[in-house]
């Protein structure tokens, strides 16, 4: 299913090689027709705009709202364990799920990250991926309202990653996330616990530091 693919590509950081293949992405997504149809359109309209934009700016403006705020960390069990034993040992059931499904992650690679997730549900049947992503929907749903209070575009990827589940989110368990990293999260001493974990990206004339943490997984 390349939506799910698509939308991996999007919530990552935007390298040049992902700026100039946007075109062939909204093609791909628009041909297969897996989203509904608003949530399609909002998610072109998305594509364009980054499009439009020069690539450090695309790439600062990722750097200011993922790697500088922990309230949106991209690490699914950021927001479901915190900092708990709990999430160390729902990565150690999510990698093997993946190493099950033929999927391995190297050793600095976390199994948490969103976007290594949605390529992992990519490889899925359809009805498999839409069940494994319902158990984390709540924390996409988070995620896309705390996106659009900041009135980020990149509300509208997570929208659309909603609606690809096979169940919506329950609105207590989406307040509850909501609630667990607050604005207290996004402290300069909470991000230095967060960055002594996480690799840490510069925006230059020579791109990024490539490797990007990987991956996620959606059930508490």
């Amino acid at each position: 299913m390349q939506t799910f693919r698509i939308l991996s590509a999007l919530l990552s950081y935007p390298e040049p090689d992902l700026l100039a293949a946007l075109p062939a992405l909204r093609a791909a997504m628009d041909e297969e027709a897996l989203l509904p149809h608003p949530a399609a359109v909002e998610l072109g309209g998305f594509i364009d705009e980054l499009a439009r934009l020069d690539m450090l700016d695309a790439q600062e403006r990722y750097v200011a709202l993922f790697d500088r705020n922990r309230s949106l960390s991209l690490h699914i069990y950021e927001h479901v364990h915190g900092e708990s034993r709990e999430r160390g040992q729902a990565m150690v059931r999510l990698a093997e799920l993946y190493r099950l499904h033929g999927l391995h992650i190297s050793a600095r690679e976390l199994p948490d990250y969103l976007p290594l997730f949605l390529e992992f549900l990519s490889i899925l049947p359809e009805r498999a991926a839409r069940s494994l992503l319902a158990d984390a929907v709540h924390v996409m749903a988070a995620l896309r309202e705390k996106l659009a209070r900041r009135g980020s575009p990149y509300a509208a990827v997570l929208r659309a990653v909603e609606t690809l589940a096979a169940r919506p989110a329950a609105a207590h368990m989406v307040a509850e996330t909501v609630a667990a990293l607050g604005a207290d999260a996004d402290t300069l001493a909470a991000l230095d616990r967060q960055w002594e974990d996480e690799a840490v990206r510069f925006v230059a004339a020579g791109g990024p530091d490539g490797a990007a943490d990987a991956a996620a997984c959606g059930g508490a």
